[in-house]
């Protein structure tokens, strides 16, 4: 172990926060150029590049639980967490150079669609990304001790990742996304293989080390059906996903919007269902992080909605701008939000934290940004308006990236911080591939592209209220 690791250095918290921020970075490039190449260069419609999103989803809900587990329990390369870093960011930066080149691609393959190419470009780019994904914030909880020491890694990994994050949108705004995505490629591959060198990681974790309320670390919690009963809440998420992606692929176009409307009340049920369970006493802890993942889940389905479809909210917006021109105020956009979110965690919000507490943070936080997206479906008319009330989303994006993996690492037993981390994350991938193939179900049909707004406020006031009924103790 470096001297800078024992010592816990700045040094030792930016090396460590770089890997995380290349996998965020590659992420950043998808979310910049991603929708904007594939309806301009490519000219596919919005149903269709909804289809393409859903590659990240079902990647992650593959790759962050199976590589979760399988990392907890492996040791080569010097590493529990370090192959899956370096596997992940060579292939993720291999797939970036493919983005600009899928006609090249698809011509080579004799494939005559696009369409088909673009997915599976998609598919290996997230999963790639879902490799490295997991394993880059385990590592954190790994190598800190538990408290305000995990807190603070935390909130460096995503100052940095937020500050490239910011680069990442300035690429695309001030040159262009062909220029962000090859530039990118090189920083995603030099971030994920570099500095996973220099940390040592512990061959054995301590499976009582976060205390009382911590899920029991029992076989039961890796077995299909254990996974199932820790994310109860997302049932209604997994049930909708299953059935619309079942009629995706059989090309069956819904008239109505009742399996939508079920699903929905489903889903509302469930997790109200969660935030009111009580913890039984000798229990194992898993009520505790239901809770988490049914907060965290609604944030998500507003988020991923401004991500996929801002694009086509400005098309409409600004029918006579260049393609390159509409790149641009899609990157300046980006760039706000993320210039935000870079700067609050370790500024803001940790000492906030500190003062009344992460629960407490949080939901004003989400308020913030629910009352962003009021505007922006109000007021968002023009580049300037977009540009102030992206930065009022910030405040919530910053705490979204943030304070949910650090309260998370703290409850959860470390010999499994792969596996619920996973399962973690699958409040993120369900309600993302709901937008994949519901959401954009709505807006495709909507005639007004403001839409989205209207959705994402009403997602992120949820997830605020459901935010309000998580204790304290929980994290």
């Amino acid at each position: 172990m470096r001297d800078f690791q024992k010592r816990k250095t700045h040094v030792f918290f930016s090396l460590l926060s770089l890997p995380s921020t290349a996998m965020g970075f590659a992420l950043s490039i998808q979310i910049s150029a991603l929708s904007w190449i594939l309806t301009t260069q490519y000219e596919l419609d919005i149903h269709d590049v909804g289809l393409v999103w859903a590659a990240g989803p079902l990647a992650g809900i593959l790759g962050q639980v199976i590589i979760g587990v399988i990392s907890d329990r492996v040791w080569f390369w010097s590493g529990r967490r370090r192959p899956f870093i370096l596997i992940g960011g060579v292939l993720a930066a291999l797939m970036l150079l493919a983005l600009p080149n899928l006609d090249v691609i698809s011509k080579g393959m004799g494939v005559g669609g696009i369409l088909g190419v673009a997915i599976a470009v998609a598919l290996t780019l997230d999963l790639a990304i879902n490799v490295s994904f997991n394993p880059t914030r385990s590592i954190i909880a790994d190598v800190t001790d538990e408290g305000d020491e995990r807190t603070k890694g935390f909130t460096w990994m995503q100052s940095i990742s937020g500050t490239f994050g910011v680069l990442a949108y300035a690429v695309g705004a001030v040159f262009d996304n062909y220029v962000l995505i090859y530039s990118g490629a090189i920083i995603v591959l030099l971030f994920s293989v570099i500095p996973p060198l220099f940390i040592s990681e512990p061959r054995e974790l301590d499976p009582e080390e976060p205390g009382r309320n911590a899920p029991s670390s029992g076989e039961r919690h890796e077995s299909l059906a254990g996974m199932l009963l820790a994310i109860r809440p997302l049932w209604g998420f997994l049930v909708y996903d299953i059935y619309a992606m079942g009629r995706r692929i059989a090309g069956i176009e819904p008239e109505t919007y009742y399996a939508e409307i079920a699903c929905g009340i489903v889903t509302v049920l469930l997790i109200a269902f969660t935030l009111l369970e009580k913890d039984r006493p000798g229990g194992d802890g898993l009520a505790s992080f239901r809770r988490v993942i049914a907060a965290h889940s609604f944030s998500w389905v507003g988020i991923q909605t401004t991500f996929v479809f801002l694009i086509a909210f400005l098309q409409q917006q600004m029918p006579t701008l260049p393609a390159i021109e509409l790149g641009r105020v899609g990157s300046t956009s980006f760039l706000v939000l993320n210039a935000v979110g870079a700067l609050l965690p370790a500024l803001v919000l940790m000492p906030l934290s500190h003062r009344i507490g992460r629960i407490r943070t949080h939901v004003i936080c989400l308020s913030f940004m629910t009352a962003g997206y009021v505007g922006l479906y109000l007021y968002g008319l023009g580049p300037l308006h977009i540009y102030v009330l992206m930065a009022v989303l910030g405040i919530g994006w910053a705490a979204i990236v943030s304070l949910p993996f650090a309260i998370v690492s703290q409850k959860v037993s470390q010999s499994r911080m792969g596996l619920f981390m996973g399962l973690f994350n699958l409040s993120v991938v369900l309600p993302q591939l709901v937008v994949s193939l519901g959401v954009a179900l709505i807006v495709s049909r909507a005639a007004d592209k403001g839409v989205i707004f209207a959705l994402s406020a009403a997602s992120l006031a949820l997830s605020a209220i459901a935010w309000s009924f998580v204790r304290e103790e929980d994290g």
